[in-house]
């Protein structure tokens, strides 16, 4: 389908990534059980540090139009970066630069223009699933609201008045 190696995954795949990170991280050569480039759609990584302590703590914070890109190809480190745009975390794993560089025989536009198909694929593939879940979620809420008895029609106050009259 793609030139890309970049697949798309869930939430529960991103956590097991972040979680095998963690488990291994003093490990002299860990060894990640998931291997390959990653892209994590309508989320970012937010750190948090501890005060008095050396650990770093890594959570994914629900955020829209924001990507998260996971890099694990050499099996043992896991890099991930948070990008505003698909094509910025395609660009970043297919090349490992991002856009604003610029001692780079790669430019991220000529990047763009050779591989217009593979983003729009990918771009398809999000909209599908936005599409889905938006039909999933007005069928569960369809499902939810009970079905109101229609209200009686209630006289105006000047119909009234004309019939006191």
């Amino acid at each position: 389908m793609t030139q890309t190696k970049a697949t798309l995954i869930s939430v529960e795949e991103a956590k097991a990534l972040l979680k095998d990170q963690s488990d291994q991280i003093n490990e002299r050569f860990p060894r990640l059980k998931k291997q390959g480039k990653y892209i994590l759609p309508d989320y970012r990584l937010t750190r948090k540090r501890e005060a008095f302590k050396i650990r770093k703590h890594t959570f994914l914070q629900h955020h829209a139009r924001s990507y998260v890109a996971f890099d694990s190809e050499n099996g043992q480190t896991l890099w991930m970066h948070n990008f505003p745009s698909l094509t910025e975390s395609l660009f970043w794993l297919d090349t490992g630069l991002k856009p604003t560089d610029t001692d780079t025989n790669t430019s991220y536009k000529s990047w763009k223009d050779l591989h217009q198909e593979d983003i729009g694929a990918l771009k398809d593939i999000l909209k599908e699933r936005s599409r889905k879940r938006k039909e999933a979620a007005a069928a569960k809420k369809a499902a939810m609201v009970p079905k109101k008895k229609p209200a009686a029609v209630k006289k105006s106050t000047v119909a009234k008045k004309k019939k006191a009259n």
